[in-house]
């Protein structure tokens, strides 16, 4: 059930919530999303206002089935062989480049 929604978003809204999300927001960006915001929140407040007495809640409009195959054992590749393949090993893993500056 979605809860009260606010009747506007004003300037300063939007500026506390960039600060704390740490965005640096110029004059024009903040009346731009001042505006977004408050038509996000009029819609926010259509949906709120709509009558659903009756209507069973949902996660979604199309009635959906597990299309994955059944989780059966099945002979793989030899490990060895495998590995002898790789262009790097280590610890009988395939051995990749570091990323994101991590330490060794």
């Amino acid at each position: 059930m979605i809860g009260p929604v606010p009747d506007a978003i004003s300037r300063d809204d939007v500026i506390h919530v960039a600060r704390l999300a740490r965005l640096s927001l110029t004059d024009q960006e903040v009346d731009r999303f001042t505006r977004h915001l408050g038509d996000i929140l009029t819609h926010a407040s259509d949906v709120a206002s709509l009558d659903l007495a009756g209507v069973t809640p949902t996660a979604h409009p199309l009635p959906l089935v597990n299309v994955l195959r059944p989780d059966v054992v099945v002979p793989s590749l030899d490990r060895q062989e495998v590995l002898a393949a790789a262009p790097a090993v280590e610890d009988e893993r395939f051995m990749v480049p570091r990323i994101l500056g991590e330490q060794a």
